[in-house]
């Protein structure tokens, strides 16, 4: 059985972060992190919502590229 090594906060990159919240996703567990260590989201429900959450922020990027595609980015 393996074992997923909780990230470290100094491995995070700004960008893997959701929504500039302290949580990421890796090897598809939910994470909370910080300077002093990292949890793993416990609850089910709670990481549910973070990927439906996850899922919403993504299809919002690919609208909102997808508009800026098709008329150019807002000055």
């Amino acid at each position: 059985m393996s074992r997923t090594v909780p990230p470290a906060w100094a491995t995070v990159r700004p960008a893997e972060r959701l929504a500039d919240a302290p949580v990421v996703r890796r090897d598809g567990h939910w994470w909370l992190v910080s300077p002093a260590g990292s949890l793993p989201v416990p609850d089910p429900g709670f990481a549910a919502e973070l990927g439906r959450f996850a899922d919403g922020l993504a299809a919002a990027d690919q609208a909102v590229g997808q508009l800026n595609a098709a008329y150019g980015p807002n000055p």
